[in-house]
């Protein structure tokens, strides 16, 4: 099952970026979310307990659910084994890349992997924005670094002026192609943004906990640094969605548009299946999966981006529904999204930064 799978998010950034910062606010922020860490290079990690992790292959719990490794990449593989054992219970897992790895050959290894498990979650870019312009000119290959980002964090937003943020921001976007860019402090980035906050039992969604208040001030909401700014658009609809056109508005999403997730119907052209789908970025998975013995056919989606047109969105996925008996799919119509269907016999995946680059998908091969 397509919400069984643990994705892997690959986190990046140059020396002094704010990693690590970020990756210690998830950890903080995780409110019984079990977080699976894989750090390549250690930097200033919060918790005691990385003490104990200081070679490669050790695991440690961090005592809030979350487990943390160090390892070598070259052996990735092996620890998502571990970090992926149905005793871990992890609901997703960060690679901190070391500040001179090359993000694009652990993209590859992520997405090589046969660990049935887990699926990509994406790769964030972290940037400083006070040193970008250095950073740029010590590192020339920041550029295609952010060519390769489904996300990118411009961190440090406290640490500059408005104009010149704005020209940070600007310049970023312009490279980063059609991922999102959102603006952050002391690398607060809302955890909802990156994975799907999982809810305590007993909880309900959406209150605050007890440990919402006990950690206000690590979220930012008490020191004038709240997290940073994001949208979500939600649908819900009874009417089936056509497959040839949600495929056309999947390769057509904007500029900004993070994550895709959810369950779509498409009624006659599959009648049997609801068809789960995972967007991050360029990459993009249905799991076709049989329809629950007596629930509502809807389809269910929620998109996450920044800088989104919330109501063209909306009104672009309405555009994608079925308009009355004459609207019926061609007998191909399928095809657009079967290629995005994993195969079982399927036993590793390449990605091509380049491809996808057109129409913002990741394909699958062979």
């Amino acid at each position: 099952m397509s919400t069984q799978q643990i994705p892997v998010i690959v986190l990046s950034g140059f020396l002094g970026s704010g990693k690590t910062t970020l990756l210690n606010h998830l950890l903080r922020s995780a409110r019984g979310t079990r977080i699976g860490v894989m750090v390549n290079d250690f930097g200033d990690i919060g918790i005691d307990a990385m003490t104990v992790a200081g070679q490669v292959g050790s695991t440690v719990s961090l005592g809030n659910g979350c487990m943390c490794c160090a390892v070598d990449v070259s052996e990735l593989d092996a620890y998502l084994d571990v970090l992926t054992r149905p005793s871990s219970r992890l609901d997703v897992i960060v690679i901190e890349a070391s500040g001179l790895a090359e993000p694009q050959e652990l993209v590859r290894m992520v997405l090589a992997s046969e660990n049935g498990r887990i699926m990509y979650g994406g790769l964030v870019q972290v940037v400083d924005a006070a040193e970008f312009s250095a950073t740029r000119q010590r590192h020339p290959e920041t550029d295609r670094h952010l060519s390769l980002a489904d996300l990118v964090v411009v961190n440090k937003a406290d640490r500059v002026g408005t104009r010149e943020l704005d020209a940070v921001h600007e310049t970023v976007a312009a490279l980063a192609g059609r991922a999102a860019v959102i603006r952050a402090s002391h690398g607060r980035v809302d955890p909802e943004v990156l994975f799907d906050r999982v809810v305590p039992e007993g909880e309900i969604d959406g209150q605050l906990s007890i440990e919402d208040l006990l950690y206000e001030d690590d979220d930012g909401a008490g020191d004038g640094h709240p997290h940073a700014r994001y949208e979500t658009l939600s649908v819900a609809t009874g009417t089936a969605l056509h497959p040839r056109r949600l495929m056309a508005f999947l390769d057509s999403r904007p500029r900004g548009l993070y994550r895709i997730k959810g369950f779509v119907d498409f009624g006659p052209a599959d009648p049997t299946n609801r068809y789960a789908v995972h967007a991050v970025g360029r990459f993009l998975r249905f799991f076709p999966e049989p329809w629950p013995d007596g629930e509502e056919r809807l389809t269910q989606l929620v998109l996450i981006g920044s800088g989104i047109d919330v109501p063209t969105l909306r009104e672009a996925l309405t555009g994608c529904e079925l308009d009355g008996p004459g609207d019926v799919p061609d007998e191909h119509g399928m095809w657009g999204v079967l290629r995005y269907v994993p195969r079982s016999e399927e036993a590793a995946e390449e990605i091509d930064p380049g491809a996808g680059a057109e129409d913002g998908r990741t394909p699958v091969t062979s």
